[in-house]
């Protein structure tokens, strides 16, 4: 294991808030923690940029952690590319996921950036929010199940192009969003199946872009606009056609050797 206790600035990333979110978790499930304390410990842990900033926040819990120094890890995880086959991991290998649960009480929750998501992730939202990114995560599985229970809260469901989404959940004063059923996937692409219960609360789904791709097509329509500009240009600057060779009034006229006379 890497030293991070001696690269206190170094920065986080998402899987090591992961990480240590996870020890709070078990903290908690193992009275540890009360809820209020649990949820004070989970904001610090999102906010945090630092490991100096992530290393508080486990000193005084057993577990995968050492004293003083956070369970972090300076591994990079591999970037996700284009094709599905390296986001969507084979024979159920990546079972467990980066992380499989989240709750908001009163406050709220983010899974996003590069993840793994498991073959069934459960969240709770009461009176608070939360939001779980597909858009750069890997996939445990070709379908995973998000079950969310939103009660006088919500649960929002992003996932990029390519992958398949069916709704099952249960409205009660409340409601699942089902616009994006229906879309066919990409050829082995992931099944996301979105269920679970809404009181009083809601649970969306929406499709975006990834964040590079998003930012690759505001380069081009930069690049494209700049092109037209200078276009235009150049237009205003060639030089005009004078089929019968006449004078303009911006143009000097040169004597004529007759006029000396």
């Amino acid at each position: 294991m890497t030293d991070d206790a001696a690269a206190p600035d170094l920065r986080a990333s998402d899987a090591d808030r992961e990480r240590v979110a996870d020890i709070l978790r078990d903290a908690l499930a193992e009275g540890r923690l009360d809820m209020e304390e649990f949820g004070e410990r989970l904001d610090a842990t999102y906010s945090a940029r630092t490991y100096g900033e992530l290393a508080p926040i486990t000193r005084d819990l057993p577990g995968r952690g050492s004293p003083g120094v956070p369970a972090v890890s300076l591994t990079k995880e591999p970037e996700p590319g284009d094709d599905w086959g390296s986001r969507v991991l084979r024979d159920g290998a990546g079972d467990a996921g980066t992380s499989t649960w989240a709750v908001a009480v009163m406050s709220g929750f983010q899974r996003k950036g590069r993840w793994t998501a498991p073959r069934r992730f459960n969240c709770l939202a009461f009176w608070g929010g939360g939001e779980i990114d597909l858009r750069e995560a890997y996939f445990a599985d070709r379908e995973i199940v998000i079950n969310a229970v939103a009660i006088m809260g919500g649960v929002d469901v992003i996932v990029p192009p390519g992958v398949e989404v069916v709704v099952r959940g249960i409205g009660i004063m409340g409601g699942f969003d089902h616009s994006e059923e229906g879309v066919p996937g990409d050829p082995g692409g992931p099944r996301v199946i979105v269920t679970g219960l809404a009181f009083w609360g809601g649970v969306g789904v929406q499709r975006k872009l990834p964040r590079a791709e998003k930012q690759r097509m505001r380069e081009e329509r930069r690049r494209e606009r700049l092109e037209r500009k200078e276009e235009r240009r150049r237009g205003l600057e060639a030089p005009r056609h004078n089929p019968l060779n006449l004078h303009t009034s911006h143009e000097r006229r040169e004597p004529h050797p007759r006029d000396d006379r």
